[in-house]
């Protein structure tokens, strides 16, 4: 399974952009995407921003994950 994970742009440089997820930076293309600017959130897929969303939704899904994570590793014993 594979997740698209929301991203804000803080930085744009030629067709690629500087993501921030919870303070981690990384990189992806904006080839797919129509005039991205920094402030964007995106949704990110395999080093692609392939679609922007709005930002309500961007934080509700990376709550949605959080949750989820702390479900498994809960389920797991934290190993």
């Amino acid at each position: 399974m594979c997740l698209a994970i929301p991203s804000k742009i803080v930085a744009i440089e030629n067709e690629m952009a500087v993501l921030d997820v919870d303070g981690v930076k990384r990189k992806a293309s904006l080839l797919l995407l129509d005039a991205p600017r920094v402030g964007d959130w995106v949704i990110v897929h395999a080093g692609f921003a392939i679609q922007k969303i709005d930002e309500t939704a961007a934080r509700e899904t990376l709550e949605m994950l959080r949750e989820s994570l702390a479900l498994v590793e809960g389920e797991s014993g934290g190993e």
